[in-house]
């Protein structure tokens, strides 16, 4: 039954994907809105962590929220679609980096990588950087239960050499390297739910305590790896600016679970900037200390 889906999905996928962004933009208003009005995907999901976010902000406040989120999320779920078959190109016209010297000089140090952002803007695109960088990159990706799926997926971020892990043997994956002295970019997100019963940590996220992942910091710590945040901005419509920022060169220099801190505090900054490019469909909420005290 999962080959048959792949066999009668992928193909049309692929027809699309050969249509220009601006038609591709016309089909993705049409599937917003049946996708919002017609189906209501998540509604109640987006509608209730936007609340939780935002609890300051006006019912018609944060309902203009969920409707331009709702518009991001077609228009992401198209951009995926292109880039089955998009030109180099055109994904580096459409997808920019500044101060990649950040992680040049990381690089020039004899010093790995760990890159975080969270499921903002346009991080599906991000694969499009390995080309721009001297690190051996890997990528940390969730495996979808569809196996044919999952390696179309693969094959689209893994254009430019990436090596995706599956969350359960990215640590693995990453020490391996690391003991070989293969310089490593590795690449996580920010704000994935970890297990409540073995989380290290818990904090305020967009003023909701949550547990958080350490595994970014916990690896810079033990490898020496250069940490640097990813601010992804949607500059309009398919075209989007990712900058670098440093956060430390020198993790160990820092109490445990700082780190991982300051780079929420990012995220929230970019949330709070600007709410509509941020994941909300996600169930980033599901644990909350209130259910677990």
């Amino acid at each position: 039954m999962q080959l048959l889906s792949f066999l009668l999905i992928y193909p049309l996928l692929w027809l699309l994907s050969l249509l220009p962004m601006r038609a591709l933009y016309v089909l993705s208003d049409g599937a917003c809105f049946v996708v919002y009005r017609v189906f209501g995907y998540r509604k109640a999901v987006v509608a209730g962590n936007i609340k939780l976010a935002f609890p300051e902000k006006s019912n018609e406040e944060r309902l203009v929220i969920e409707k331009r989120f709702f518009k991001h999320l077609t228009d992401l779920l198209f951009e995926f679609v292109k880039s089955l078959t998009i030109s180099n190109k055109e994904m580096q016209r459409r997808m920019t980096f500044k101060n990649l010297e950040v992680i040049k000089t990381a690089y020039d140090n004899g010093q790995h990588v760990n890159l975080v952002c969270g499921h903002y803007g346009g991080w599906e695109w991000m694969f499009v950087l390995d080309q721009f960088i001297p690190h051996d990159s890997i990528a940390i990706y969730k495996k979808l239960n569809n196996p044919y799926f999952d390696r179309m997926v693969k094959r689209i971020r893994a254009r430019y050499n990436t090596l995706l892990v599956p969350t359960n043997e990215a640590l693995s994956q990453i020490s391996s390297r690391v003991e070989k002295k293969q310089l490593t970019f590795c690449a996580f997100n920010a704000d994935q739910s970890p297990n409540p019963n073995k989380a290290r940590h818990w904090r305020p996220f967009m003023g909701v305590e949550t547990p958080v992942h350490t595994s970014a910091e916990m690896l810079a710590k033990k490898h020496h790896m250069a940490v640097i945040f990813l601010d992804i901005q949607k500059l309009k419509r398919g075209f989007y600016e990712a900058r670098f920022e440093l956060i430390t060169d020198t993790p160990n220099h820092f109490k445990d679970y700082d780190i991982t801190d300051i780079l929420i505090e990012k995220l929230e900054k970019q949330i709070k900037d600007e709410p509509a490019y941020y994941l909300w469909s996600h169930r980033r909420w599901k644990h909350r200390r209130e259910n677990y005290a």
